[in-house]
């Protein structure tokens, strides 16, 4: 069956062409008025060339998303199929089996689509109204594949509502409890899969957590923005001698304090509700002093408009850090703010280094964990960097 056409403007299809991953509506000339959206499309240049295939949404910013370049490749269920199989096969392959994500939207073929697994469950969200027709077919495929004991539904997020999509959560498969216990490197963790951040827990620190062990026998740890202690356990677990872990939520703080007991370290590990902003500060006029800080807060810039504030709290917050590190100590630092680009966190933190009066010195560059592949032709995919540091 031959598809609809959208047709591009003059010279965008070369980004398609080299691996551009969305078609913005303002880059549009054209699409065939028999297309509805959600629908399939073929994308063509000027010339009526085949560019790549994908969904079609005339509602949305992204009017676009490449599913294709093979004109050959034909949109059915065994497309699907193949995608997710190579999704869990590369993981598999990278040795991540109790915990990962399984697919990551464009970087796995599979636009608009995330697949975390915690132990034996799946938790996924779909943020494409193309997607979402094949929400159902999705989940059946994914049962076949990972023979989990339940899937749940995390399409509880506001960006569904740009594409036309309503808010939405649930069971959609089998049974999923309310807390579920992962394992993470030396940790067990507790995952709270219906109410927690995101799909559940943030996976994409998974390798992070893991790469603090040589920085942390002995010392004293202070974890800003803790969440339900994924780096504060493991700070633990590695011989840190005290953890203050910190956030504004006392729900998490809760959940941290019962991971902390599962490991043996509830007497190594306390918490603070407090908001980091106004801690840091009061703790560096005291002039308090840690072996390893680990500032991990939220996105702050949410959009490019947000960039310049959320640059003056990155500066502030790191600053403070930078401060209450002693000397000879470690402050491991990240930003998840897409916008917040690796050129512009390190000119950030130069700044902040030079205003804080310490000297400080590179030693590790941190990214995203390898089950959160970032394409190189897709800016917005690589969004968490972090750095480690050692402070004079």
């Amino acid at each position: 069956m031959e598809l609809g056409k959208v047709c591009l403007r003059r010279g965008r299809e070369k980004a398609v062409r080299a691996g551009a991953d969305w078609c913005y509506d303002n880059e549009l000339d054209w699409a065939d008025d028999t297309l509805s959206p959600g629908d399939v499309a073929d994308v063509v240049d000027g010339k009526g060339r085949f560019a790549a295939r994908g969904f079609f949404n005339p509602g949305s910013k992204i009017a676009v998303r490449v599913l294709t370049r093979d004109e050959n490749e034909t949109i059915d269920r065994d497309f699907f199929r193949r995608r997710l199989e190579a999704a869990w096969a590369f993981r598999r392959s990278l040795g991540f089996e109790n915990a990962c994500r399984v697919v990551f939207g464009e970087s796995d073929g599979l636009p608009g689509l995330t697949v975390d697994k915690f132990g034996d469950y799946l938790s996924f969200q779909t943020v494409s109204l193309g997607l979402e027709r094949w929400k159902e077919a999705l989940i059946g495929l994914l049962a076949g594949l990972l023979h989990p004991a339940g899937i749940y539904e995390r399409n509880d997020v506001p960006v569904r509502e740009k594409e036309g999509l309503a808010q939405m959560s649930g069971c959609v498969y089998g049974e999923v409890p309310p807390l579920v216990e992962i394992i993470e490197h030396e940790a067990r963790m507790l995952v709270d899969i219906p109410r927690g951040q995101k799909t559940g827990h943030f996976l994409d620190q998974q390798e992070n957590r893991g790469r603090i062990k040589p920085y942390c026998r002995g010392k004293t740890v202070l974890d800003l923005c803790c969440h339900t202690g994924g780096f504060s356990i493991h700070a633990a677990l590695y011989g840190a001698a005290r953890c203050e872990a910190v956030d504004v939520s006392e729900e998490a703080l809760a959940m941290l304090r019962e991971n902390a007991a599962r490991n043996g370290v509830a007497g190594r590990v306390e918490t603070v509700c407090e908001n980091v902003f106004d801690l840091a500060r009061r703790y560096a006029g005291e002039k308090r002093r840690y072996g390893l800080v680990i500032c991990d807060p939220p996105a702050f810039a949410k959009s490019r408009r947000a960039l310049d504030g959320a640059w003056r709290g990155y500066k502030e917050l790191n600053l403070r850090s930078m401060r209450l590190v002693e000397p000879g100590g470690y402050l491991l630092t990240c930003s998840c703010s897409q916008f917040m680009t690796p050129p512009l966190f390190r000119d950030m933190l130069r700044e902040a280094a030079a205003d804080s009066g310490r000297r400080v010195r590179h030693l590790e560059t941190l990214t995203q964990s390898r089950d959160h592949p970032a394409m190189l032709s897709a800016e917005q995919s690589s969004y968490l960097k972090g750095e480690i540091l050692q402070v004079l």
